[in-house]
C-alpha cells in the first residue's frame, strides 16, 4: 500500500474538506416555505391516475398507441396549466439521421393469434389480450406449422440433424439474435421465444413472465415472433421430448411503415429577462410496451405531476415563477431524444441541465430501489450534488417517519406505502436518455432518477397495481425541488451550493481511499490526481449559472491551492512519448452516443465484424464493462487532451487499462469520422 498515496489523501481530507455534514433539520438549498408547499401540493395518487391510463396503451416508437399517449400526455399538461404545449413531429422512416441515431420505422400491429391445433384449438396467445405476446418489428404472416425446440438457436449448432425449413421454431434467445439462422438460413417459418432478458436475483422464480421481444427494425426479412412464458416454453420441451407433433397455428397483421417520432413537450416560462431563455428540463421516456407502468409510465407522469404542481403553486402565488424556464419533454427512449437535440438544436442549447426519469414509482412487490444518480465522470457539475443534498433530505424524512417519529416533510401520499425511502446515491450509470444529454457533444448535466432492479421490468407484471404513490410523490419531490432551485440558481446561491460540494466531497473522497486497496502505486497516484481535477471542475461548474461570490471564491482558492500544493508533492509519472502524445478532437457535426435502441452507430459505420473484435468494446474492468469505457473515452475526447490524458482518466474512473487498447478504439471512431487526429 502507498504510504504517500495514504497521507495525501488524510491531508486533502483536513485541508480540503474540512466541512462535515450536520443533520438535517431543516431542508437543503430551498426557503422552507418552498419545500413546504412542494411537499403538501405534489400527489402521488394525481400521478397514478394520469399512469393508469397511459398503461393501457403499447406505446412503441412512432405507433398509433404512442400517438394516443402523446395525446393524452398534452391535454393533461394544458388542464394543468403548462405552456406552449405542442407535440413535435420528427420523421420515423428508417432513413433519416438525428446526429448518431438513424430513424427507425414506425411499427404498428392490429392483430396477432398463436393457436395450438388438434381436437380442441388451444389458444396460446393472443394480442388483444396482451400485446406484449407479439415481439416488436414483426411482420404479417399466416402460418400452420410444425414447432422444433432448438435451443438457444443462436449457433448454427443449434440447428445440427434439425429440419426447420417451414417450421417455427422454439428458442430461448431474443428473437432478433436469431432471425439470421433461423428464417434467412435455415428457413423456419417464424419464432417462438421465451428469452429471459433484465436479470435480477429473482431470475426466473416466477415462470408466468412473458417478456418483450425484439426483432431487427432495419432489415428486409419479413418474419414474426411470439413471446412465451418459461411455464408454456418448458410445457411444450416437454411434450416434443416425449416425442409429440405439435403444430400451431401464427396469424399476425402487423409491420413497419414510415411515420413520425412524437414528442409532448410544455414549458412553464421563466421570469427573469436575463435567464428566461435557458432551461432546465425535465425528460422522461414515453415508449415501451403495456402495461409499461414503472417502465416507463411512472416517470412520465411524475414529470408532468411536477409540472401540475409548480404551475398551481406559482398560479396561487405560493411560489414565485422560476428565473429560468422549467422545460418537460416526453420522448421515446434515446432515439427520441437523439432526434430532439439534433433536429432542434435551438432546444438543445437552451438547456442548462436535465433532471430524467426512469422508472420511479416501484413498490415492495417489486423489490425496486430507487438511485440519485450522478452524471458521468467526464463531466464534473454541482447539478448532481444538489439532486443529492434533495435525496438524503427525503431518505432521512422518511426514515424517521416510518420509525415513529414525528417529522415535517414524510411524505407520504394518502393511498400509498409509508416505508422510508433509502434511495442510493449512486455513481454513474447507462441506459436511458440522461447517457444522450451528459454526452460530450452536448455536455449538458443529467440527474438520474430511477429504480433498479425491479423484477418485473419489460414484463406482463409490470402493471398499475405495482405502483406507489408514496414512491411517485418522493421522486417528484426530489426532482421537482432540485428542478426548481436550478432554474433559480443565482449568485446569492453560492455558499449553499459550494456547502452541497465540500458535504459530498467528502464521501466521494472516502470512496476514492476505499478504491486504492485495488491498484498498484501508479494507478493509486492517477486515481489522486483525477479526483483532484474533478472536485475543481465540480466548483469551477457554478460558474456556468451564475457569478461565484468573492467569499466562496476565495474560501475555494485557499482549499484548491492547498490541494494543488499536495497534489505538486506526488511522484510524477514520466512526460507521455509516441502515441501517448497524440491528440483527438470529435467532429461536431456528428452529435449522439455510438449507440441507441435498434441502432448502433459504431457498428452500422465501422462494420459488425471489425466491432466486435475492438478491445475496448469487449473490455471488463474492476469497476466498469466496455460500453462504459467506450463512452467515457470518447466523452474525454476534448482536442485538449493527448491519449496519455484520456487512459489516465478513464483508468481512474473505471478501472486500469492499457493505452494500446483505448488507442485502438480511438482509431476505429477515427476510420469512421467521428473523431479526427490533430498531430
Amino acid at each position: 500500500m502507498n504510504g504517500r498515496f495514504t497521507s495525501v489523501c488524510i491531508a486533502l481530507e483536513s485541508s480540503v474538506f474540512a466541512f462535515s455534514a450536520a443533520p438535517q433539520n431543516k431542508p437543503p438549498l430551498l426557503p422552507e416555505a418552498v419545500v413546504a408547499n412542494l411537499s403538501a401540493e405534489l400527489s402521488g395518487e394525481s400521478a397514478k391516475r394520469d399512469l393508469e391510463f397511459i398503461s393501457r396503451q403499447h406505446r412503441m416508437r412512432a405507433s398509433k398507441a404512442i400517438r394516443t399517449a402523446a395525446e393524452f400526455i398534452a391535454e393533461r399538461a394544458r388542464i394543468y396549466g403548462l405552456e406552449s404545449v405542442e407535440i413535435l413531429q420528427f420523421p420515423a422512416d428508417g432513413k433519416t439521421f438525428y446526429g448518431t441515431q438513424k430513424a427507425r420505422p414506425a411499427w404498428d400491429a392490429e392483430f396477432a393469434e398463436l393457436w395450438e391445433l388438434g381436437s380442441t384449438p388451444v389458444r396460446i396467445a393472443s394480442w388483444d389480450a396482451m400485446p406484449l405476446v407479439l415481439a416488436q418489428d414483426s411482420e404479417s404472416a399466416n402460418v400452420t406449422a410444425e414447432l422444433i425446440d432448438v435451443g438457444a438457436g443462436a449457433q448454427p449448432n443449434d440447428y445440427a440433424g434439425k429440419d426447420v425449413k417451414g417450421k417455427l421454431v422454439l428458442i430461448s434467445s431474443q428473437p432478433e439474435a436469431v432471425y439470421r439462422l433461423a428464417v434467412e438460413k435455415y428457413g423456419a417459418a417464424g419464432i417462438l421465444s421465451y428469452a429471459q432478458n433484465q436479470r435480477t436475483a429473482w431470475f426466473g422464480e416466477n415462470d408466468n413472465l412473458i417478456r418483450w421481444g425484439h426483432l431487427d427494425s432495419f432489415t428486409q426479412t419479413k418474419t414474426f415472433a411470439f413471446m412465451l412464458s418459461l411455464k408454456q416454453a418448458r410445457g411444450f420441451q416437454a411434450r416434443l421430448a416425449r416425442g409429440e407433433k405439435i403444430t400451431l397455428k401464427a396469424e399476425v397483421r402487423a409491420g413497419k411503415h414510415s411515420g413520425n417520432y412524437d414528442i409532448p413537450t410544455a414549458v412553464i416560462r421563466g421570469a427573469d429577462p436575463n435567464l428566461k431563455e435557458e432551461e432546465i428540463a425535465f425528460s422522461c421516456h414515453l415508449d415501451h410496451p403495456r402495461p409499461g407502468a414503472n417502465d416507463n409510465a411512472s416517470g412520465c407522469v411524475t414529470i408532468l405531476e411536477v409540472g401540475r404542481t409548480l404551475t398551481k403553486l406559482i398560479r396561487e402565488g405560493k411560489i414565485e415563477r422560476p428565473r429560468r424556464t422549467i422545460r418537460f419533454i416526453w420522448p421515446p427512449e434515446i432515439e427520441g431524444t437523439l432526434a430532439i437535440l439534433n433536429a432542434r438544436p435551438d432546444i438543445a442549447k437552451r438547456i442548462k441541465a436535465v433532471i430524467h426519469m426512469d422508472m420511479v414509482g416501484g413498490g415492495p412487490e417489486t423489490k425496486a430501489v430507487f438511485h440519485v444518480t450522478r452524471g458521468p465522470a467526464s463531466l464534473p457539475s454541482f447539478v448532481n450534488d444538489v439532486a443529492e443534498a434533495f435525496g438524503e433530505f427525503v431518505n432521512e424524512q422518511s426514515y424517521r417517519h416510518a420509525s415513529g417519529e414525528s417529522v415535517p416533510y414524510p411524505l407520504v401520499a394518502p393511498e400509498g406505502g409509508k416505508e422510508p425511502l433509502n434511495a442510493r446515491i449512486a455513481e454513474f450509470s447507462m441506459g436511458s436518455d440522461h447517457q444522450v444529454y451528459t454526452d460530450s457533444s452536448f455536455s449538458i448535466p443529467a440527474i438520474y432518477l430511477n429504480d433498479w432492479p425491479d423484477r418485473y421490468i419489460h414484463t406482463n407484471f409490470d402493471t398499475p397495481a405495482n405502483i406507489d404513490p408514496t414512491k411517485l410523490k418522493r421522486a417528484g419531490f426530489i426532482g421537482g425541488a432540485s428542478g426548481y432551485f436550478l432554474a433559480n440558481a443565482v449568485a446569492s446561491d453560492s455558499d449553499s451550493v459550494w456547502k452541497a460540494i465540500q458535504s459530498r466531497g467528502l464521501r466521494r473522497m472516502a470512496q476514492l481511499v476505499g478504491r486504492r486497496q485495488e491498484l498498484n502505486t501508479e494507478e493509486e497516484l492517477n486515481l489522486v490526481r483525477f479526483w483532484s481535477w474533478y472536485e475543481r471542475s465540480v466548483f469551477d461548474s457554478m460558474s456556468g449559472f451564475f457569478v461565484v461570490s468573492p467569499g466562496v471564491q476565495k474560501d475555494a482558492s485557499l482549499i484548491f491551492t492547498t490541494q494543488q500544493k499536495q497534489i505538486a508533492d506526488l511522484p510524477r509519472s514520466a512526460a507521455p512519448n509516441g502515441d501517448g502524445r497524440l491528440v483527438f478532437r470529435r467532429n461536431a457535426e456528428i452529435k449522439g452516443t455510438m449507440g441507441a435502441f435498434g441502432y448502433d452507430y459504431f457498428t452500422d459505420k465501422y462494420g459488425e465484424d471489425k466491432a466486435a473484435a475492438i478491445r475496448l468494446i469487449r473490455y471488463q474492468g474492476l469497476r466498469g464493462s466496455g460500453g462504459e469505457y467506450a463512452y467515457e473515452v470518447l466523452n474525454l475526447v476534448n482536442g485538449k487532451r493527448n491519449l496519455q490524458e484520456i487512459r489516465d482518466a478513464v483508468s481512474a474512473i473505471y478501472g486500469p487499462v492499457t493505452m494500446d487498447i483505448v488507442l485502438e478504439y480511438l482509431r476505429a471512431l477515427e476510420s469512421i469520422d467521428v473523431v479526427s487526429r490533430l498531430n
